[in-house]
């Protein structure tokens, strides 16, 4: 069973042989049959329980690896492992079913072993058996599955949390589509009706998904932990006792105060997690409205653009190279140069400060400031710090990093924050690896139980973390995100809004808890312009309301329910800058470099003592990028060599396969620098029947000189 972090509120009911329904062979659609049998052992019908070509070849690559790495298990294997054998992943325990399973055919049609499997096997979200799992994902029996059901549950086994439908939809969705390709390679069905069932929607909601306490979608989320760590027989029928971290008066105030905001059955959802920064706990986790409309769990599973939400994790990383927050950068439209191409950034609403320091473009969520802030402390960097600090999703080290371009969820939010208000070390739990600490023990009959104790990981120094702090203090007491504000306690955090209203975010903490809140339309995208009382939904407005309604609340209940003082008010670490030095950088192939005097493009950055880049860049007198023309006509080639300014020597070649004549197909340099007015060769192709060497030069307009003439 699952309890509460009381200790003996139930929240789940581990069922394991209970949650089973047996059925006959002809209570089972056809269709489940073939859609497993083609997924799972296209061969079932003709081998004698063990597929022999499969085996060795999977024998040989877990020797060749020291390991089991591949299957190669029949069905009738896989029906003796479930039915007979250990779990233990070993060589001797697939020799052991391969006996077993050649001992079975003997006695057994195939018929009854297929039944005899598909009553055993485990379809996820504690459903064994055929029967139970069509219960449970359609609301029928087996006997009424159709092709995209029959082809979903065949694709849940491999991986009943991996491909479990309400936990990883897309995945599900492709995992399927594998099952219908493998039905029409073996001419079950046709090309036509897979399409057809390829298109047909997800289950939506669990029919029966057993005993549910008061927190569902964090009951299921812990479920997903044990399997992950213990395997769902031990889990659903090993009789684990498992203690979590949810309070369940926490997780009532956080479902009313996100109700006490958003009244509008009609309007955005909302997604909430609080955790304790100190320990790691997750005391509270709202996923949804109703869980048995939908078990997309919007805390867990949501992922969205954060927005300006993922600006401290930029700050951090500036932070850890020696960056002050005393640097000026220019607030204005920006086009950032990415090596071959440029990106635009803009303020909300075209506002914008003029010269502004990071800390005052941090209070004020300036683009441009944090544009101009990435591509100094690199984007790659950004993403490393950010997965440091507690975001799991995964990130790709774009330049839009850093104004939150990519997806992550509410959970991950809230504990890369808490780092921040653990003074820079995350927590991890010891059973769970770097998981967030939801459980508390695991208790095994016969084992005892094992405490998943705090396992501290440092991740920022205490002094960078307390400047994050401060900074994210200012924020809520004169920036964005005021509407967060608490009367009696200091508040750090941070308002995430995307392009077009879409997603809104606020994620705040105290030194005691820290809370992430989105808002948004949890099915579609949708532009939130006019939901807030007739005007857009930023990050300040429902997500920060949500927030303090649940702080005020919260507080209260904490320091009644703990009298020894863990939850008075306290307050965070003074913040103070290291001594500063200003110091002139650019950038040469990817990294920041010191000016030599000759560099354009400089940028004056204010270090901490001995931070800060030591290597010189060789820039030229005058110096201007070279830019990619290959693919150009000739003229276009060279009238955009000559804006940068450069000039152009052209020569010729027959076009090859592929190449069009009288574009270019080549040059030299393809990339880096040159002074102004220096050369860059051009190779264009043309046609073999107009096989004559050429050349010519651009020069720049105006000096007399002739650029070489234009020629087919």
């Amino acid at each position: 069973m699952i309890l509460a972090a009381d200790g003996h509120t139930e929240l789940a009911i581990l069922r394991g042989n209970e949650n089973r329904t047996l059925v006959r062979d002809d209570e089972i659609a056809p269709i489940m049959k073939n859609a497993i049998v083609d997924v799972e052992d296209r061969r079932f019908y003709e081998h004698n329980g063990v597929d022999l070509r499969g085996m060795v070849r999977a024998l040989w690559t877990d020797i060749s690896a020291h390991t089991t790495v591949q299957g190669g298990s029949t069905i009738t294997q896989q029906f003796i492992k479930v039915a007979c054998v250990s779990n233990q992943h070993t060589i001797t325990r697939k020799l052991r079913e391969a006996l077993l399973a050649r001992q079975l055919t003997l006695h057994w049609k195939k018929t009854r072993i297929l039944t005899a499997y598909l009553n055993t096997i485990y379809y996820g979200n504690g459903a064994y058996g055929i029967q139970q799992a069509s219960r449970s994902y359609f609301g029928h029996g087996a006997q009424k599955l159709t092709l995209p059901e029959a082809a979903m549950l065949a694709g849940i086994i491999e991986g009943p949390t991996l491909w479990d439908p309400f936990q990883h939809p897309v995945a599900a969705k492709a995992r399927r589509q594998v099952v219908l390709n493998s039905m029409v390679a073996e001419g079950d069905i046709t090309e036509a009706q897979a399409a057809a069932a390829n298109r047909a929607p997800l289950p939506q909601t669990l029919h029966e998904s057993g005993t549910q306490g008061p927190a569902p979608y964090f009951t299921n989320y812990v479920k997903g932990q044990l399997v992950d760590r213990y395997g769902s027989d031990v889990v659903y029928g090993g009789g684990l006792k498992v203690q979590t971290t949810i309070d369940l008066g926490l997780q009532k105030l956080a479902h009313e105060a996100v109700g006490d905001v958003l009244t509008s059955e009609e309007g955005p959802a909302a997604a909430l997690v609080a955790l304790d920064p100190r320990d790691g706990r997750v005391l509270a986790m709202v996923g949804g409205r109703n869980y048995h409309e939908s078990q997309f769990n919007l805390a867990v599973q949501g992922e969205r653009q954060p927005g300006s939400s993922f600006k401290p994790f930029v700050l951090a990383t500036a932070l850890q190279q020696g960056v002050s927050p005393q640097t000026v950068f220019e607030s204005k439209p920006q086009s950032i140069f990415m090596g071959d191409r440029y990106w635009p950034v803009t303020n909300f609403d075209n506002a914008y400060l003029g010269p502004t320091t990071v800390e005052q473009g941090t209070i004020h969520s300036d683009n441009a400031v944090y544009a101009q802030l990435t591509k100094l402390v690199g984007p790659k960097n950004v993403a490393k710090t950010a997965h440091r600090l507690g975001v799991r999703s995964h990130l790709n080290g774009y330049f839009a990093i850093g104004l939150g371009g990519e997806a992550v969820n509410p959970l991950e939010m809230a504990r890369a924050y808490s780092t921040f208000a653990n003074g820079g070390t995350r927590i991890d739990g010891s059973i769970f690896g770097d998981e967030p600490r939801a459980i508390l023990s695991v208790e095994q009959p016969g084992r005892g139980a094992v405490g998943n104790l705090v396992k501290p990981a440092p991740v920022l120094s205490s002094d960078n973390a307390a400047i994050v702090s401060g900074l994210l203090q200012q924020v809520v007491t004169s920036g964005t995100g005021t509407r967060a504000a608490l009367p009696d306690r200091p508040v750090a955090g941070k308002t995430g809004t995307t392009d077009n209203y879409g997603d809104a975010w606020f994620v705040g903490y105290t030194p005691q808890l820290a809370v992430a809140v989105w808002v948004g339309y949890p099915k579609k995208l949708v532009y939130m312009l006019h939901d807030f009382h007739g005007r857009a939904v930023a990050g300040g407005t429902f997500p920060a309301e949500i927030f303090k309604t649940f702080m005020q609340k919260a507080f209260p209940y904490l320091e009644k329910t703990d009298p020894e003082g863990h939850w008075e008010p306290q307050s965070f670490p003074y913040a103070s800058y290291p001594y500063g030095l200003t110091k002139m950088v650019t950038y040469r192939d990817g990294k920041v470099m010191l000016d030599n005097g000759n560099c354009r493009d400089t940028q004056a950055i204010v270090y901490f003592s001995s931070h800060g880049p030591s290597a010189t860049a060789p820039c030229k007198p005058n110096e201007v990028d070279v830019v990619n023309v290959i693919g150009k006509t000739r003229s276009d080639a060279v009238d955009r060599l000559l804006l940068q300014p450069l000039k152009a020597h052209v020569v010729y070649r027959f076009a090859r396969a592929g190449e069009s004549a009288g574009r270019v197909v080549a040059q030299r340099p393809g990339k880096g620098t040159l002074s102004s007015w220096q050369t860059v060769t051009l190779v264009v192709a043309k046609k073999r029947a107009a096989a004559r060497a050429d050349s010519g030069t651009a020069t720049r307009p105006g000096t007399g000189a002739k650029a070489a003439p234009r020629r087919g």
